[in-house]
Protein backbone atom coordinates (compact mmCIF):
# COMPACT_ATOMS: atom_id res chain seq x y z
CA UNK A 1 0.00 0.00 0.00
CA UNK A 2 2.84 2.38 0.90
CA UNK A 3 4.56 1.67 -2.43
CA UNK A 4 1.30 2.35 -4.28
CA UNK A 5 0.93 5.68 -2.45
CA UNK A 6 4.50 6.70 -3.35
CA UNK A 7 3.91 5.80 -7.00
CA UNK A 8 0.69 7.79 -7.05
CA UNK A 9 2.43 10.84 -5.48
CA UNK A 10 5.27 10.65 -8.04
CA UNK A 11 2.74 10.46 -10.89
CA UNK A 12 0.77 13.38 -9.44
CA UNK A 13 3.93 15.49 -9.12
CA UNK A 14 4.88 14.67 -12.71
CA UNK A 15 1.42 15.63 -13.97
CA UNK A 16 1.40 18.89 -12.00
CA UNK A 17 4.86 19.82 -13.32
CA UNK A 18 3.84 18.97 -16.88
CA UNK A 19 0.75 21.18 -16.62
CA UNK A 20 2.81 23.99 -15.10
CA UNK A 21 5.39 23.82 -17.90
CA UNK A 22 2.66 23.72 -20.57
CA UNK A 23 1.03 26.79 -19.02
CA UNK A 24 4.37 28.62 -18.92
CA UNK A 25 5.02 27.77 -22.57
CA UNK A 26 1.54 28.94 -23.53
CA UNK A 27 2.02 32.24 -21.67
CA UNK A 28 5.42 32.72 -23.34
CA UNK A 29 3.91 32.01 -26.76
CA UNK A 30 1.22 34.61 -26.07
CA UNK A 31 3.80 37.20 -25.05
CA UNK A 32 3.60 37.04 -21.26
CA UNK A 33 6.87 37.29 -19.32
CA UNK A 34 7.07 36.70 -15.56
CA UNK A 35 3.31 37.02 -15.25
CA UNK A 36 3.03 40.28 -17.20
CA UNK A 37 2.18 40.83 -20.82
CA UNK A 38 5.16 41.80 -23.01
CA UNK A 39 4.85 45.29 -24.50
CA UNK A 40 6.29 44.09 -27.80
CA UNK A 41 3.59 41.45 -28.23
CA UNK A 42 0.54 43.15 -26.77
CA UNK A 43 -1.71 45.75 -28.21
CA UNK A 44 -4.29 47.33 -25.92
CA UNK A 45 -7.20 45.10 -24.95
CA UNK A 46 -10.11 45.21 -27.33
CA UNK A 47 -12.45 47.33 -25.21
CA UNK A 48 -15.49 45.62 -26.70
CA UNK A 49 -14.43 42.14 -25.58
CA UNK A 50 -12.19 40.47 -23.03
CA UNK A 51 -9.66 39.42 -25.71
CA UNK A 52 -6.33 40.98 -26.65
CA UNK A 53 -5.48 41.57 -30.32
CA UNK A 54 -2.33 41.28 -32.44
CA UNK A 55 -1.55 43.13 -35.69
CA UNK A 56 -2.24 40.16 -37.97
CA UNK A 57 -5.60 39.39 -36.39
CA UNK A 58 -9.00 40.64 -37.54
CA UNK A 59 -12.45 40.04 -36.09
CA UNK A 60 -16.08 41.05 -36.56
CA UNK A 61 -19.27 40.60 -34.59
CA UNK A 62 -22.93 41.48 -34.88
CA UNK A 63 -23.74 42.01 -31.19
CA UNK A 64 -22.25 44.36 -28.60
CA UNK A 65 -23.84 43.32 -25.29
CA UNK A 66 -24.11 39.91 -23.59
CA UNK A 67 -27.76 40.66 -22.82
CA UNK A 68 -28.50 41.15 -26.53
CA UNK A 69 -27.06 37.87 -27.86
CA UNK A 70 -29.67 36.05 -29.93
CA UNK A 71 -30.09 33.49 -32.70
CA UNK A 72 -28.34 34.62 -35.87
CA UNK A 73 -25.56 36.61 -34.19
CA UNK A 74 -22.16 35.93 -35.76
CA UNK A 75 -18.55 36.45 -34.67
CA UNK A 76 -15.49 35.89 -36.87
CA UNK A 77 -11.77 35.76 -36.12
CA UNK A 78 -8.96 35.57 -38.71
CA UNK A 79 -5.22 34.99 -38.44
CA UNK A 80 -2.35 33.38 -40.31
CA UNK A 81 -1.00 30.12 -38.90
CA UNK A 82 2.71 30.85 -38.66
CA UNK A 83 5.81 28.74 -38.17
CA UNK A 84 6.12 30.27 -34.70
CA UNK A 85 2.52 29.28 -33.88
CA UNK A 86 3.21 25.64 -34.76
CA UNK A 87 6.43 25.42 -32.73
CA UNK A 88 4.94 27.28 -29.75
CA UNK A 89 1.88 25.03 -29.78
CA UNK A 90 4.08 21.92 -29.96
CA UNK A 91 6.02 23.08 -26.89
CA UNK A 92 2.92 24.18 -24.97
CA UNK A 93 0.88 21.06 -25.68
CA UNK A 94 3.63 18.46 -25.86
CA UNK A 95 2.34 17.36 -29.30
CA UNK A 96 5.70 17.07 -31.05
CA UNK A 97 4.46 14.78 -33.82
CA UNK A 98 7.05 14.99 -36.60
CA UNK A 99 4.23 15.55 -39.10
CA UNK A 100 4.08 19.12 -37.78
CA UNK A 101 7.79 19.76 -37.18
CA UNK A 102 10.00 17.71 -39.54
CA UNK A 103 9.99 18.61 -43.25
CA UNK A 104 11.75 15.42 -44.41
CA UNK A 105 9.49 13.16 -42.40
CA UNK A 106 6.30 15.01 -43.38
CA UNK A 107 7.19 14.96 -47.09
CA UNK A 108 6.91 11.16 -47.01
CA UNK A 109 3.37 11.20 -45.57
CA UNK A 110 0.02 11.44 -47.36
CA UNK A 111 0.18 15.23 -46.87
CA UNK A 112 3.50 15.63 -48.76
CA UNK A 113 4.65 18.21 -46.26
CA UNK A 114 4.17 19.61 -42.78
CA UNK A 115 0.71 20.63 -41.60
CA UNK A 116 -0.55 22.57 -38.60
CA UNK A 117 -1.86 20.71 -35.57
CA UNK A 118 -5.61 20.15 -35.85
CA UNK A 119 -6.11 21.33 -32.28
CA UNK A 120 -4.14 24.52 -33.00
CA UNK A 121 -6.45 25.23 -35.94
CA UNK A 122 -9.57 24.48 -33.91
CA UNK A 123 -8.26 26.96 -31.33
CA UNK A 124 -9.35 29.71 -33.71
CA UNK A 125 -12.94 28.78 -32.82
CA UNK A 126 -12.12 29.51 -29.18
CA UNK A 127 -10.56 32.81 -30.29
CA UNK A 128 -13.78 33.75 -32.10
CA UNK A 129 -15.88 32.81 -29.07
CA UNK A 130 -13.67 35.01 -26.88
CA UNK A 131 -14.79 37.95 -28.99
CA UNK A 132 -18.42 37.55 -28.08
CA UNK A 133 -19.42 40.28 -25.63
CA UNK A 134 -19.11 39.20 -22.00
CA UNK A 135 -17.05 36.43 -20.43
CA UNK A 136 -17.43 33.24 -22.48
CA UNK A 137 -17.12 29.85 -20.79
CA UNK A 138 -16.78 26.78 -23.05
CA UNK A 139 -19.17 23.98 -22.06
CA UNK A 140 -18.73 21.64 -25.03
CA UNK A 141 -17.35 21.44 -28.57
CA UNK A 142 -18.02 18.88 -31.29
CA UNK A 143 -15.48 19.10 -34.11
CA UNK A 144 -14.97 17.50 -37.53
CA UNK A 145 -11.60 17.93 -39.23
CA UNK A 146 -12.26 18.18 -42.96
CA UNK A 147 -8.96 19.23 -44.52
CA UNK A 148 -5.32 19.70 -43.50
CA UNK A 149 -3.93 23.21 -43.02
CA UNK A 150 -0.52 24.16 -44.38
CA UNK A 151 1.72 26.42 -42.34
CA UNK A 152 1.36 29.99 -43.59
CA UNK A 153 -2.34 29.70 -44.46
CA UNK A 154 -4.66 32.47 -43.33
CA UNK A 155 -7.79 31.08 -41.70
CA UNK A 156 -11.11 32.46 -40.51
CA UNK A 157 -13.18 31.00 -37.69
CA UNK A 158 -16.89 31.82 -37.70
CA UNK A 159 -19.32 31.07 -34.90
CA UNK A 160 -23.05 31.66 -35.21
CA UNK A 161 -25.67 31.45 -32.49
CA UNK A 162 -28.17 28.81 -33.60
CA UNK A 163 -30.11 28.32 -30.37
CA UNK A 164 -30.66 30.17 -27.11
CA UNK A 165 -30.68 27.43 -24.47
CA UNK A 166 -31.19 29.63 -21.43
CA UNK A 167 -30.75 33.28 -20.49
CA UNK A 168 -26.97 33.00 -20.78
CA UNK A 169 -26.37 29.62 -22.50
CA UNK A 170 -26.11 29.28 -26.27
CA UNK A 171 -25.55 26.63 -28.93
CA UNK A 172 -23.43 27.82 -31.85
CA UNK A 173 -22.38 26.43 -35.20
CA UNK A 174 -18.59 26.58 -35.52
CA UNK A 175 -16.43 26.54 -38.65
CA UNK A 176 -12.91 27.36 -39.79
CA UNK A 177 -12.33 28.19 -43.46
CA UNK A 178 -9.22 28.86 -45.54
CA UNK A 179 -8.58 31.74 -47.94
CA UNK A 180 -10.51 29.90 -50.68
CA UNK A 181 -13.50 29.82 -48.29
CA UNK A 182 -13.25 26.02 -48.06
CA UNK A 183 -14.15 24.57 -44.67
CA UNK A 184 -11.25 22.87 -42.90
CA UNK A 185 -13.19 22.35 -39.64
CA UNK A 186 -16.85 22.39 -38.71
CA UNK A 187 -18.89 21.50 -35.67
CA UNK A 188 -20.89 23.05 -32.89
CA UNK A 189 -20.28 24.44 -29.42
CA UNK A 190 -22.27 25.21 -26.29
CA UNK A 191 -21.15 28.21 -24.24
CA UNK A 192 -22.11 30.10 -21.14
CA UNK A 193 -21.80 33.91 -21.38
CA UNK A 194 -21.42 35.86 -18.12
CA UNK A 195 -21.50 39.65 -17.88
CA UNK A 196 -18.15 41.44 -18.08
CA UNK A 197 -16.88 42.17 -14.52
CA UNK A 198 -17.56 45.67 -13.17
CA UNK A 199 -14.78 48.11 -13.97
CA UNK A 200 -14.02 46.57 -17.40
CA UNK A 201 -15.55 48.32 -20.35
Amino acid sequence: MQQLTKSWLRASDHLANSVLEANRATLAALGFNNGSRSETKQTKPNVKSVAYDEQDWTDTRTVESPEDIQTGDVVTFSKTISEEDVHSFARASGDTNRLHLDDSFASETRFKGRIAHGTLVSGLISAALARLPGVVVYLSQDTRFLSPVEIGERLTAEVEVVEVLDTNRFRLSTAVTNEDEEAVIDGEAVVLVDPTPDGDE
